[in-house]
């Protein structure tokens, strides 16, 4: 199947139903596996998955290089989103930094790595405390009349961040955790994104695997995975979210579909704005993301999935303490 298209925000960004998280090709789940890695940007761009999620952070700068060597002359076929707006040292993240000096830096030395002349989707990763978000968006509304720079997009942003920037430069997405097992943003962030007509990007769509139902406890996982740390994959936590992720199961087996598959469609379902970006390395688990653009879930079934993973349901925080203090909200 090739996947359709959808918008996001009102600027006349069009992207793949489904797009490709390209974080965990360089980092987080595993070693790396370059071969497999660009066979599979290269059958998303057959399947029509054609937009690609990375960042200068991820690796850091590895994916960027990994995404420059894998398209080639494939560039024109690809939506390219990438971030700026951390301070990394030594390959480690240690703050924020949206400076317009910087923010110029980081997008010179992205188009460097992904050898192109422009970006599609630039995201503010995380709010910068020390930067006014006008600046920040002024900044980039620069970038985009040079032509480096197609749209913008925030990362994690609060409703009152969103609206400051979407005043100064129209803001086409915000990327922010959402899944059925991460709820946050129902409440304020996801009525104000309807209200200013800005689309929706999960991370993180699948629960970082958990609803995938290939799940296994944290210290079962690598020293070099990230689950191995994530709070909902421990302890008591752990069986308390599979007990809760039933559901999932259940409706997979009744749709002939896996676990992931369903918890994709109940996102795409939530909104034609919404566009998951689901992550993986392999070609496998890619073909099963995009054939979940297939799937057609009842009114009874959404309901059902909505109340199995209610926030009252989901135990363990999403991030430890250190990674929720760069959240804005």
């Amino acid at each position: 199947m090739t996947l359709t298209t959808r918008k996001l925000g009102s600027q006349g960004l069009e992207v793949s139903a489904i797009g490709l998280g390209c974080m965990g090709m360089s980092q987080s789940y595993g070693a790396a596996d370059e071969a497999e890695s660009i066979a599979t940007l290269h059958r998303a761009i057959e399947l029509g998955c054609t937009f690609l999620d990375t960042a200068e952070a991820y690796g850091p700068y590895t994916n960027e290089e990994l995404l420059g060597r894998a398209l080639g002359a494939k560039r024109a076929k690809v939506t390219i989103a990438t971030k700026f707006g951390f301070e990394l040292k030594d390959g480690k993240i240690t703050g924020t930094d949206s400076s317009p000096a910087h923010i110029r830096e980081v997008v010179h030395a992205s188009l460097q790595r992904l050898r192109t002349d422009h970006i599609d989707l630039l995201y503010q990763h995380r709010v910068d405390r020390k930067v006014p978000m006008e600046v920040v968006a002024g900044t980039v509304g620069e970038l985009v009349r040079e032509g480096k720079v197609r749209f913008f997009g925030l990362s994690e942003a609060g409703g009152s961040n969103i609206r400051k920037a979407h005043a100064v430069h129209p803001v086409s997405a915000v990327q922010s955790e959402y899944s059925l097992w991460e709820r946050n943003l129902e409440q304020d962030v996801i009525p104000l994104l309807a209200e200013l007509k800005i689309g929706l990007v999960p991370f993180s769509p699948l629960g970082r695997g958990f609803l995938t139902g290939a799940v296994k406890r944290a210290e079962e996982y690598p020293a070099d995975d990230y689950r191995r740390i994530d709070p909902r994959y421990q302890g008591a936590n752990y069986d308390a979210n599979v007990a809760a992720a039933q559901t999932v199961r259940d409706i997979a087996n009744t749709q002939h579909a896996k676990p992931g598959q369903i918890a994709l469609a109940w996102l795409l379902q939530k909104s034609p704005s919404i566009v998951p970006i689901p992550g993986t390395k392999r070609r496998t688990y890619l073909e099963e993301n995009v054939a979940a653009a297939r799937i057609s879930l009842t009114p009874a079934e959404m309901k059902a999935l909505d109340d199995a993973l209610a926030p009252s349901r989901v135990s363990g925080p999403r991030y430890g303490a250190s990674m929720m203090s760069m959240i804005d909200r």
